[in-house]
């Protein structure tokens, strides 16, 4: 739970914003402005209202941990370009930004909205120096499944979770979803935020190789920080930072990262992000491997039916099969910017590698 201690031990007015930060700030700040009576919320409004609350784990050990910053979230172009094949080595540099935020997509049906939240890391990193690798870059996440029942925000029904090369699926209590092909692994925890009026589900992930499960699966040990949904992004004061907010981007904003899918800077492949084997990725452990983390409409867990990316592109397929659903679901997408690039999402899906992240 909250450490208070930590959580009033600096103060807000001390956390210095760039003019740039601020401008982010005073645009963010116009979606969390109340909606109407009756008005429909925008897409932005519901990533924001279903984001997660989200604990990470945090391990300062070895040098690749860089003090444990090596486990906070940031954006993709944290270090102010959209190259990935020097991420590893420019996170522990001075002058690059590690303020929290979170990438996200809304797809839409006429009975669900499907909400993919993408949570990256510059360095999924090891101390361990035999037989476990590390690679620069990281990028795990969820997808949550809001029923459209005629409130502004819907009711949130399931989640499914990426760790690694595996998902894994959850349901709030309450539900009225449950096992469908694949087996319900546990409830997804709501908690309140002290930043808005809502309640969020609650994720984790493990510091290191950061899979994400829902909370408590995954939960802070000893070091950790607690990260609040928001319209600003703040910078962790240390390691055991228990309020931090972070600011929500949309992966298909105008020249965002959907729109630099096939920049060959930042992704090697259709989904893949790009890294090498530079600076000390691999050094004192079993091997730094390439080109072995993915986005969203990447990511994939090879032993269930849903192909390659379809969680985040083909969500209420996925939904379908990973829970029996008592109302049924709209299978015909209304809003899906996916789909433009279905016929080259489903050849990356049979020729790609294998998910290694």
């Amino acid at each position: 739970m909250l450490d208070d201690s930590s959580i009033f031990r600096r103060s807000r007015v001390a956390r210095a914003l760039t003019a740039a930060g601020a401008a982010a700030v005073l645009v963010a700040a116009q979606l969390a402005a109340p909606t109407p009576a009756g008005a429909a919320v925008s897409r932005a409004d519901l990533a924001l209202r279903w984001a997660p609350i989200h604990y990470q784990d945090v391990d300062a050990t070895g040098s690749h941990a860089l003090g444990g910053q090596s486990d906070y979230i940031t954006r993709v172009d944290f270090d102010g370009d959209l190259a990935g094949r020097n991420n590893w080595d420019r996170a522990g540099q001075s002058g690059t930004s590690l303020a929290a935020h979170a990438y996200y997509s809304v797809v839409e049906t006429s009975s669900h909205w499907y909400i993919t939240y993408l949570f990256f890391h510059p360095r999924d990193w090891t101390d361990h120096p035999l037989f476990e690798t590390e690679h620069e870059n990281d990028g795990e996440g969820v997808l949550f499944t809001i029923e459209r029942d005629g409130s502004a925000y819907g009711v949130l029904r399931a989640a499914v979770t990426v760790a690694h090369s595996d998902f894994f699926s959850y349901t709030p209590a309450g539900s009225t979803w449950t096992s469908g092909r694949e087996s319900v692994d546990g409830t997804l925890q709501l908690q309140a935020s002290p930043h808005d009026t809502f309640q969020h589900p609650v994720t984790a992930q493990e510091a290191q190789g950061h899979g994400l499960k829902a909370y408590p699966q995954f939960a802070i040990n000893g070091d950790g920080v607690v990260y609040y949904p928001s319209t600003v992004a703040e910078t962790p004061s240390d390691g055991n930072d228990r309020d931090v907010r972070y600011q929500l981007i949309d992966i298909f904003a105008a020249g965002g990262l959907w729109a630099q899918r096939a920049n060959a800077s930042l992704f090697a492949g259709l989904g893949t992000f790009a890294g090498d084997t530079s600076g000390d990725c691999g050094v004192g452990t079993w091997s730094c491997s390439t080109n072995s983390a993915n986005a969203p409409w990447g990511w994939d867990d090879g032993n269930d039916v849903p192909a390659r990316g379809e969680l985040a592109s083909d969500p209420a397929k996925l939904s379908a099969e990973y829970f029996t659903i008592p109302a049924g679901l709209a299978r015909t997408y209304s809003h899906n910017p996916y789909a433009g690039a279905a016929a080259a999402l489903a050849e990356a899906s049979r020729t790609a590698p294998p998910i290694v992240d």
